[in-house]
């Protein structure tokens, strides 16, 4: 942990602690880099929820879990990318013919990557807000001012397309309820 002290006027010392947060001025984000990382991370996030659905629990349901990231903060040292984001994952099934959402949820989380031999990036680490007590407190120590990026909604009609043309269905096919 290092601490850097500035004097400011009327005699008062300013001190900085770092707390292992890397900063990034809010809505900055490298296109390019984003563009780079971002499959990486929502397939990451896809995998790990496997196995924690309802849907996958009845196997005629076929369910599979759709997740979007939204970059929150993002920032490369060499070759490694610490990348804050928001991440909606929605578990999709068909019943009857028609699209169903069987379970989801919206969670923000931190994200380190690295560049591998062959240039392509892999996750090395990946941390995300707890449910309940300590979200707040994880989220702002995280994610600091950029906090607010956070209260924007990520819409799900993306993920809602993926899924129809995965299972075949028609691009206006409802969604209902599991």
């Amino acid at each position: 942990m290092a601490a850097v002290r500035w004097a400011t006027g009327a005699g008062a010392v300013v001190v900085l602690v770092g707390s292992g947060v890397w900063a990034m001025r809010p809505g900055q984000v490298d296109a390019r880099l984003w563009e780079e990382v971002r499959p990486v991370i929502e397939a990451r996030l896809a995998a790990e929820q496997r196995g924690t659905g309802y849907g996958e629990e009845v196997p005629a349901l076929d369910a599979h879990w759709f997740c979007r990231a939204e970059p929150v903060g993002l920032e490369r040292h060499g070759d490694e990318v610490r990348a804050g984001v928001d991440t909606l994952c929605v578990e999709y099934a068909v019943r009857d013919g028609g699209l169903v959402e069987c379970g989801g949820g919206r969670v923000p989380q931190v994200l380190r990557l690295a560049r591998a031999a062959d240039g392509r990036y892999r996750v090395v680490s990946r941390e995300q807000a707890p449910d309940g007590a300590g979200h707040a407190d994880w989220t702002e120590s995280h994610f600091g001012r950029r906090t607010l990026a956070l209260r924007d909604e990520i819409s799900s009609t993306p993920l809602e397309d993926a899924a129809r043309t995965r299972y075949g269905l028609r691009e206006d096919t409802p969604v209902g309820d599991c």
